[in-house]
């Protein structure tokens, strides 16, 4: 028993001797609670790696721009294993111009959001905002200026989050789905109607769509007075085929599916595969996909 002990114990230094920091590095050690590391993550109908991008246009002017949607390599966020979900999108002539760049940090077991920034510029105006909300203690945290303030719920979404989580939802046309998880009380409850099925052209093809509108008690794209519509692909990916919008001092902005890279989506350890079409498998979850990626958080990702 005693030979065995020892052997257990001087294991992991025997490994650091041959193979260096890197991999000593990754050996957690015995004490380090693992348990909020290994949550399965919920089934959503995307992956790292899923990237789709976008023709915009602003107003009258047609196609002036481009943007795309993008998850990203899996991030750890305060021992949290997260989705990092990008969206930006450029387009206009002068003055009329408008950059925007959000980041959301999505919690793959609770669907949460934990982190939050936007970098936007829209005519002469600029805005950067970084948010860190903490759900267990329903608060947020503003990196950028000190403020701080409570949240009312643990189960926080911000706008692009939204994007995401309506996609695990039914979308039957006629619902209405209310919920109470905008990460600020002025900006709840969310709404999201779902007004009819509609069949779409665009560059990357001509898509069945689910039409749902986003309504936000807020500024912003989903703002009330900005009468958004997101198209979003009438099969189990939900893809955002086309969304419209209306953007204060800009008026009509519109992004355009042109190109579809598909992710690797997370299943739980035991499901069944989920072979649905050519590409990426469903990736098994391990506890080697906590290990963080070389993009860390707060990062700005890939430009346009």
């Amino acid at each position: 028993m005693k030979t065995r002990r020892l052997a257990l114990v001087f294991l992991p230094l025997i490994f650091q001797g041959f193979l260096g920091d890197v991999v000593a590095g990754q050996i957690p050690e015995i004490a380090m609670p693992v348990t909020t590391r290994i949550d399965p993550p919920q089934r959503v109908p995307w992956g790292p790696g899923e990237r789709l991008e976008y023709d915009v246009k602003v107003g009258f002017l047609g196609k002036r721009g481009e943007g795309y949607m993008e998850v990203g390599p899996l991030d750890m966020v305060r021992d949290r294993t997260t989705y990092w979900i990008t969206m930006a999108y450029e387009g206009g002539l002068w003055p009329a111009k408008v950059k925007d760049h959000f980041q959301s940090w999505m919690d793959v077991s609770t669907l949460s959001t934990l982190r939050s920034i936007e970098n936007s510029k829209q005519l002469r105006r600029e805005v950067y905002k970084h948010w860190e909300f903490y759900p267990e203690r329903r608060a947020w945290e503003r990196e950028d200026n000190g403020n701080t303030g409570e949240m009312p719920t643990d189960e926080p979404l911000d706008q692009i989050s939204f994007f995401y989580f309506a996609r695990t939802l039914p979308l039957e046309v006629g619902e209405e789905y209310v919920l109470n998880r905008y990460f600020r009380e002025r900006g709840n409850p969310v709404i999201l109607r779902v007004l009819r099925r509609d069949t779409v052209e665009v560059p990357a093809g001509t898509f069945p769509t689910v039409v749902v509108q986003p309504i936000i008690k807020s500024s912003g794209l989903f703002g009330e007075g900005g009468e958004a519509e997101l198209y979003f692909s009438d099969d189990d990916r939900r893809l955002m085929v086309l969304m419209k919008s209306n953007i204060p001092l800009i008026g009509s902005l519109s992004l355009h599916l042109k190109t579809i890279t598909e992710g690797r989506r997370l299943t739980p350890v035991g499901d069944p595969p989920q072979p649905d079409r050519p590409g990426p498998e469903s990736e098994s979850w391990s506890e080697d996909q906590f290990r963080r990626e070389e993009s860390g958080p707060g990062s700005l990702g890939p430009g346009l």
